[in-house]
């Protein structure tokens, strides 16, 4: 059995205590709460505020990033695309720069395993390389997960 895991980033327009970014921060809590309470959730990253917000594995403090881990496409796309989020996602040229290149890569993952910032990060770098793969892909072109092997 596989799940589906997923990271995307994003490169704050101010720091994440600036006035400008106020109405994102104040609502991470309520979204990853939708988040945790969706049909499909398994498993998001989290720092010690309950968030991602002090991870910062690109070497950049204004690089955020979001990973979680679901039980398929379907459940992450009603979250993404069906649920208050999609409100946030609409407004995410207000809080964030335009990223040039890959901001979001899936992959599937076998059942349990809690995926790294480096194994996310490799995902992305493939992807950036090789466009969509079933080891790293995008809405664009879903993969199905791996086959069992009996």
């Amino acid at each position: 059995m596989y799940h589906l895991a997923e990271i995307n980033i994003g490169k704050l327009r101010y720091p994440i205590d600036h006035p400008q970014i106020a109405e994102f921060a104040e609502n991470l809590d309520r979204i990853n709460e939708i988040a945790e309470k969706s049909p499909g959730f398994v498993w998001r990253l989290q720092d010690e505020s309950g968030n991602a917000t002090e991870f910062h594995p690109f070497g950049d403090p204004l690089i955020i990033v979001n990973m979680s881990v679901w039980e398929g496409i379907e459940e992450l796309k009603q979250y993404a695309f069906q649920t208050e989020h999609v409100q946030f996602m609409r407004k995410r040229q207000e809080w964030f720069e335009k990223h040039v290149g890959a901001y979001l890569v899936m992959w599937w993952v076998p059942t349990g395993h809690r995926p790294t910032i480096d194994e996310a990060k490799k995902r992305l770098s493939l992807l950036q390389a090789q466009g969509d793969t079933p080891e790293a892909f995008t809405f664009k072109k879903i993969f199905d997960p791996p086959s069992a092997k009996v």
